[in-house]
């Protein structure tokens, strides 16, 4: 099976930081990672420098091409970025699928 995964370090969020399953919105500067197993991708986020993560909502998302992940990782960074309680994009938002 096909597996990959994406780490991206001290990515600061906007104003309204980025949603949490676990801990609601967090804000600061924060180390995304995507990882995906050939079927889906599951996007955590934590305080960079620790080894607590907390699932950014809306993951897993079902994605079955590696190339498409990759491009849902840069998606989400940019999210997190812009703030706003930010959350997984849509696949088909990032993709132009339906």
């Amino acid at each position: 099976m096909n597996r990959a995964s994406w780490t991206t370090k001290e990515v600061f969020t906007g104003r309204g930081g980025a949603r949490t399953d676990e801990a609601g919105v967090i804000t600061g500067g924060l180390t995304v990672r995507t990882t995906w197993d050939g079927r889906q991708a599951d996007v955590a986020v934590g305080y960079s420098g620790t080894s607590q993560w907390f699932t950014l909502t809306g993951s897993p998302v079902s994605c079955a091409r590696h190339q498409d992940s990759r491009k849902l990782h840069q998606a989400v960074v940019e999210a997190v970025k812009a703030g706003g309680g930010a959350t997984v994009p849509r696949l088909e938002d990032v993709v132009g699928r339906s």
